[in-house]
This record gives structure tokens, sequence and C-alpha cells, in this order.
């Protein structure tokens, strides 16, 4: 494939830049540069469309066997057709447009279609139930649903009490009922040719609901400009994501792969649109993931660039612990966000895989805005990594105040760079929620912070240390505890495939530590296990946060972004407490 330059606004570290540590140079000297228009569907379709028309852009594989390849080419075509369709059954600019679909070559083509048009995307979840679906269409107004064939069933369910939803159009071969219209036959009575919208840089584009580990789901509605944001990030996380850093002009082959769902920010912020941006080939799989599936895929399509969630890697250690002994691997670069990796993983991806895991936070509101780039700056075990280049973050107090290094407080991101410039990654706000739009900032809104929830230290150098969500820490005898710690020490135990860590309401303490254990393979929960996982954790950690009570279950209850649910397991253990309570007074 034709080597490219990155883009105008990412840094070039071969500019007299200092040997070792290049953090400090890039980001002081980084600075934006944003056309005041911007398209998603140009940046990553159409340019590459007319100038690599034959490059790939989907590899399609799925777990019945059925493979397919589609080019930049052929992705611009299918947009077209789809832009006339879409416009035909009446979406114009600004209506939400609900996808409700998997990996797949046709997800791509409804993005750029979608953005052409000026319409808004609204990916959901295929595993969605029909309270979680309904919620969403009625909030967002969306007009219509692009679905797959799979969740059409929920669609269907739903639709009555969803009254703007006026037309669904479904993707792999159904009887449509009235009101829906077959993918199929609805492009191929369209014109592969057709005019794109030209947008502001602030024109909403995507609208994507937060997973709701708090509250109920938001709606983040993310504009055009948000996609540039994100792309420091994005070229620091996959290590430049084949390029040379010291000499851009000198590309390798990329090609990426994720398991995150493209309805997420995960899998569509951080990776099909960005690999897009850049003009590679993204792998597009349809199946369950295992461990075993996921290095047969690395294997099979040569993936170099990868994001993978902390659930994922720690299955994959436990599944297979010496992996190039039995795959031929080519990867470059690995990601992982969603919760702390752990130095227990960071070890592991080093000694077998041969790299260092870039680790990254960011929040659909967010995205992309801190992390490790381990080709230009070194990454510190168990660290989250530093701001990018771009962004500006802080720790700060309760009164907004920046907190002195080592000081445990709120992470949060000004709306403007060191510079004074604003910054793109920003979102516009929460979709009919002004309230909560305002109490996520804190400060002036044109010169505010922008808090996440995530709660952290950070040190001299900058780099930040996760110490769990706000709502996550608890105290036990006076004594603060964060549950990651705790988690990431039981995973560093033969027997433990993966622990979640939450507080136990207890009479005499307040509460007391308590773990959730998920077993690797081959173990068996017993009475002596947990005796030896409590001195394993009590020989490492501080005596206070040994876990006093330790359960054994078959899984962790996680969002579909695989972010383990700590508050279901807080709230089991609450309604345990209450019939235990009940019990006694009965007694």
């Amino acid at each position: 494939m034709t080597a490219r330059r990155p883009a105008r606004h990412v840094p070039d570290p071969s500019e007299t830049s200092p040997p070792g540590d290049l953090y400090p140079h890039m980001h002081a000297r980084f600075q934006w540069q944003l056309p005041a228009q911007i398209s998603l569907a140009e940046l990553c379709c159409g340019r590459w469309a007319r100038d690599t028309p034959d490059a790939p852009a989907i590899l399609s594989d799925s777990d019945t066997g059925c493979r397919a390849q589609y080019s930049y080419g052929q992705l611009q075509r299918a947009a077209h057709r789809l832009s006339n369709a879409l416009q035909r059954l009446g979406v114009k600019a600004g209506d939400r447009v609900a996808l409700v679909m998997p990996q797949r070559f046709e997800t791509a083509v409804a993005h750029i279609a979608l953005n052409q048009l000026g319409a808004v995307a609204m990916p959901l979840s295929m595993l969605f139930g029909p309270e979680a679906m309904a919620y969403r269409l009625q909030d967002s107004g969306a007009c219509l649903a692009i679905v797959e064939a799979a969740a059409l069933a929920t669609l269907r369910e739903v639709r009555a009490d969803c009254p703007a939803l006026s037309h669904l159009l479904v993707v792999g071969g159904t009887s449509p009922q009235d009101g829906e219209s077959d993918w199929m036959a609805a492009l191929q009575a369209e014109d592969a040719r057709f005019q794109p919208r030209l947008h502001a840089a602030d024109d909403p584009a995507i609208l994507i609901y937060t997973s709701g580990t708090t509250g109920a789901p938001k709606g983040a509605l993310i504009p055009q400009r948000a996609l540039m944001g994100n792309l420091t990030g994005f070229v620091a996380s996959q290590n430049w994501f084949g390029f040379d850093p010291r000499d851009p002009s000198v590309a390798s082959e990329a090609v990426f792969w994720s398991p995150a769902d493209w309805a997420w920010t995960g899998g569509l912020m951080d990776a099909l649109l960005p690999t897009l941006y850049f003009g590679r080939p993204i792998l597009a799989y349809q199946g369950r993931f295992t461990p075993e599936r996921a290095f047969e895929l690395m294997q099979r399509y040569r993936i170099s660039h990868t994001f993978l969630f902390p659930t994922a890697l720690k299955a994959m250690m436990k599944a297979c612990p010496h992996p190039r002994r039995q795959y031929e691997l080519h990867l470059q670069a690995i990601m992982s966000a969603g919760e702390a990796v752990g130095d227990a993983v960071f070890h592991w991806v080093q000694d077998e895989l041969g790299l260092t895991v870039n680790e990254m936070f960011g929040q659909t509101e967010i995205n992309y805005v801190v992390g490790n780039c381990a080709r230009l700056w070194p990454a510190r075990p168990g660290s989250m990594g530093r701001a990018y280049p771009g962004h500006r973050v802080a720790v700060i107090d309760d009164d907004g105040q920046v907190c002195a290094p080592g000081t445990i407080g709120e992470i949060a991101v000004h709306r403007r760079d060191v510079h004074g410039t604003p910054d793109p990654v920003f979102f516009l706000g929460y979709w009919n929620n002004e309230a909560a739009t305002r109490a996520k900032f804190t400060g002036d809104p044109d010169d505010s912070w922008c808090r996440t929830g995530d709660m952290a230290r950070m040190d001299a150098q900058g780099y930040l240390w996760y110490e769990g969500r706000s709502d996550d820490q608890f105290k036990v005898a006076g004594y603060r505890i964060g549950p990651g710690e705790i988690e990431n020490c039981l995973v560093k135990h033969a027997a433990v495939a993966n622990a979640a860590v939450v507080p136990k309401p207890d009479a005499d303490r307040g509460s007391m530590v308590k773990a959730f254990v998920v077993l690797s393979p081959g173990h068996e929960g017993s009475a002596q296990l947990v005796a030896e996982l409590q001195a394993f954790v009590k020989g490492r950690l501080a005596p206070y946060e040994y876990p006093k009570d330790i359960e054994f279950i078959e899984s962790l209850p996680m969002t579909t972004t695989g972010k383990v649910q700590r508050r279901v397991l807080k709230q089991l253990e609450l309604e345990r407490a209450r019939e235990r309570d009940g019990s006694a007074l009965q007694g």
C-alpha cells in the first residue's frame, strides 16, 4: 500500500527532538490547526476513494467462515447509493438514525452515507434488550433505524412505543414488513453518485449513549471535529500506526483489529474511524470473542495494531501464557483502555508478546486524552500515561483547584490546550439534557475543566495513576480503598482469571473488603483457596487491603464496553445485608 503521511496536526518528533523521552518537547510544541470545515465522510473515505480506490478498507470475517475484502472505492460507491436511498426515505440533515449493527462492511457504509447527508449516526449495541433499545430510540427521536436481521425482532417489539421511528432498513435477507426495506434492494435501485454535504467543524456527527455505569444513559453529541481531537492519542497509542516516528514519510503495512463493538466509542472512535482516516484496512469480525480466536485472527490477517480491553488481555494471558510458541504474530502495538491494565498484564505483554502495552484513558464525551506511546516516551507499569499532545489534563479537588503532585483527586480535561486554543476533542453536550452538560464542567463555560468522575494521582513527570471511579472507592476502618490495586494483585495468582472488589456492609467496621473472583480453567473454589488468596494479597499489599470475604462466581457483570459493573455487585451486597438484618430482627 502507498505510504501516507500523517495529518498536518499530528506532531513530528523528527524536528530536532532530544533522545529518550520526547514527551515534554512534543506536548509543549504541539498546536492545533483545524480547518473551518471538517467532514468525517471525506476524511475517512472520500479522499482515499479518489486517490487509492483499490486499497483495502474492510476485511470481513465471521465465525461461520464467510470472508470478503472491500476497497475504499467499493466503500464509497456503496455509501453514495445508501445516501440516495436514505434521502428518498426522507432522512435529512440533523435527523438521528439508529445503527443496530455489528462489525461488518455495511456498518462502515452507513456511517459514511449518513455523514454525507448531514444526518446524525446513533450506533446501538446488538445486545440491547427491548427496554434499553426503546429508551435510546425515544430519547433521541430517531426517525429511522438500520438494523441487522439478528436484532430485528427487538426493533419490531419496541417500534410501537417509538412514534418518531418511521422506517427500518434491514441488512441480512429477511422478508420486509410494512415500513421496512431490504438493504440490498434499496441500494441496487440507487445511483452510485452523490454530492456530499459540506460540514462546519462544530456540526454534529454522532450521538453515542454512555454505558450507564452511573445513572441513566445520556446521549453524548459528538461533532465532526472530535475525530481530529482523537488522532494524537490514536497515533501515539498505536506507536505511530505504522509510520516511522523519526521519518513520517516512511510507512510500513498496518492492519488494525479490535474486538471492541463498533456501536461504542472504543470500537468506533478508537478503531474504525481513525483506521479509515489513515487509509488503512481494518478487520471486521462477526463472532464471539475467545482468546484462541483472537490469536488466530491476528495470525491470519497479519494484524499489526490492536485495541484490547484489559479483560480480553487477562483472558488471553490465562488461556495462552506463551502465545508466540503457537502463533506467528506481527503485532507492532497494543492499546488498552476501559479499566486499569495492571502490572501483571503489563509485564506479560512485554515478556510474551514483545511489546509495551500502551494504556489509554478517555470517555465518550472527551476521548483519547491520556495514555502512552512506548516508542516516544517511557511507559511506567501501572500508570495510565500522560496527557496526549493537544490536551491539558490535571487532577483537581472538589473546588476545581489543581492538586499537588501525588495527591488523589478527580481527572479533568480543560477546554483549552496549553496554548489557550480550544481543544477539538470535546463533545457538544448531552442530548436534551442541559443540566447534565453544565454539571460536567467546573468554572467559566469558555475556560473550564471537564470532570471525568475518575480518580487518580499525578506524579511530577505528569504520569497519572488510576485510583478508580469516584463512586467505586470506599473506606474500611478509616482507610480509603481503591479496588483496582487489590484486583490487580489477585489476578497475578494463577488461579484467578478476573476479580472485582467492592465494600461489604459490616456492623462493626461499617464495611469490609469483599472480592468476587472468576477462576482460571482447571481451578476450583475451596476454603483452602480462599485462605491462599487472602495470604497472597496480604503479603503484597497493606494489611487492611486484603479481602476478608472471597466469593467465587462464573463471570463478572460487565457493561457492553468491557467495564466491570461494580455497582451491581455493591447493590447485591447491600441487599444481602438487608436480608441478614431482617432475619436477625425476626429471630
